[in-house]
């Protein structure tokens, strides 16, 4: 393979006139034309150095190989056009907190009425959430990295006593958590009577009526 002079950088698309996402073919008609332009017996145009430049830009970009190589050096590889998002940001960031709340909550919920089944798989919680692949991904990459929620030797997902203190701290509104679960995803909209908040102080009665008649 021919060699650009030592220490000098050779940018093989200059070279050649083309465009770094240049199919094959335009490479090789650039080449062609070039290369007939500064062959040394060419008695008008003929050009030794600039005939090897050509020659080497060629050869580096017609293999697939040497130009992806080439093009991780010149960083082409790299993504370009990035940009901030702007306002949407601000607004994204807002639903993300209020999405990571959400969340716990059906996270804790479930742990509350199932303790001893108390993971949801990710599929599950997409189902239930009315978000899309890529926010619950990046939610659920802040509650583990947090230590909120874990995952269980099933991938599935659980919430922990962080994330319960999380919620106590926080104490979530229905008007924020409701709104990111769809409508069939709560008991209410199957149909399933709620829980009575005095159960517990039911059980306890009955369990002191049933002492006193001893």
């Amino acid at each position: 393979m021919s060699a650009p002079p030592a220490g000098k950088f050779q940018d093989h698309y200059c070279i050649l006139g083309v465009d770094p996402k240049a199919s094959s073919e335009t490479i090789q008609t650039a080449y062609g034309k070039l290369a007939q332009k500064y062959r040394p017996d060419n008695p008008e145009t003929g050009d030794y150095e600039k005939f090897e430049s050509v020659n080497l830009a060629y050869e580096v970009l017609s293999d697939a190989n040497l130009r992806r190589s080439f093009d991780q050096l010149k960083g082409l590889d790299q993504e370009t056009g990035v940009k901030f998002s702007g306002a949407a940001f601000f607004t994204d960031l807002s639903h993300s907190i209020d999405l990571r709340m959400a969340i716990l909550c059906v996270l804790c919920d479930r742990r509350r009425n199932r303790p001893f089944a108390p993971s949801f798989s990710v599929r599950q919680l997409e189902t239930m959430l009315d978000t899309n692949a890529d926010e619950l991904n990046f939610a659920l990459w802040y509650l583990k990295q947090r230590g909120l929620v874990i995952m269980d030797d099933k991938s599935s997902l659980q919430i922990t006593v962080e994330g319960l203190d999380a919620i106590e701290a926080a104490r979530p509104d229905p008007e924020t958590v409701l709104p990111l679960l769809k409508p069939e995803a709560t008991a209410e909209a199957n149909g399933q009577p709620k829980k009575s908040s005095n159960a517990a102080g039911s059980v306890r009665s009955a369990l002191n009526n049933a002492i006193s008649r001893r």
